[in-house]
């Protein structure tokens, strides 16, 4: 893999990323309160911002300018702009084209691309998003859904939906697991 073209491009967007991740994980592990997700959004809103700059002086944060681990920050960082739905379209078209040039992930892009519909009021096309149900985690309202989600899931490198839900599910258990504190 060669170097990125601009590696502190790159530093910023993954310091930036992992301040909301930390974040958002802990969110997952535990009963949020109003003020741990205010700030959550908070740290997304302001990231946002910075994406918005990057891209407006570089276009999209793909591979070759920011590297895997850069570019994948730029996605999570677009991924969780749910304040700035005109950044997210935007960021969706910008890394469309990346994927098409072949210098950014197209799942990934599914993510987002689907994140977009549900942001514009319309049903996902690859079923990549969830919201948290009494059951556990539930797959948002997907486009076609008599349809054949998994072919449109495999075209873009998804596993199928069903087994995919079931591992997010798992993983949450786990994290929530793990924040309990153990038994005296």
């Amino acid at each position: 893999m060669s170097r990125p073209l601009h590696p502190h491009l790159a530093r910023e967007l993954i310091a930036s990323a992992a301040r909301s991740d930390e974040l958002w994980a802990r969110l997952a592990r535990t009963r949020p309160e109003n003020a741990q997700e205010g700030a959550s959004r908070h740290v997304d809103h302001a990231n946002a911002e910075v994406l918005a700059r990057r891209i407006a002086d570089y276009g999209w944060p793909d591979i070759p300018l920011v590297g895997e681990d850069g570019a994948r920050a730029a996605w999570r960082i677009a991924l969780r702009a749910d304040t700035r739905p005109d950044l997210q379209r935007l960021a969706a078209r910008l890394m469309h084209q990346a994927v098409e040039r072949g210098t950014a992930s197209q799942t990934l892009w599914a993510h987002l691309y689907d994140r977009c519909l549900l942001g514009s009021g319309l049903p996902q096309y690859y079923g990549t998003q969830y919201r948290l149900g009494p059951d556990g985690p539930q797959r948002q309202a997907v486009a076609e859904p008599d349809g054949d989600l998994d072919a449109r899931r495999t075209a873009v490198g998804l596993p199928p939906a069903a087994p995919a839900l079931q591992r997010l599910r798992d993983r949450l258990a786990a994290a929530q697991d793990t924040a309990l504190p153990d038994a005296a």
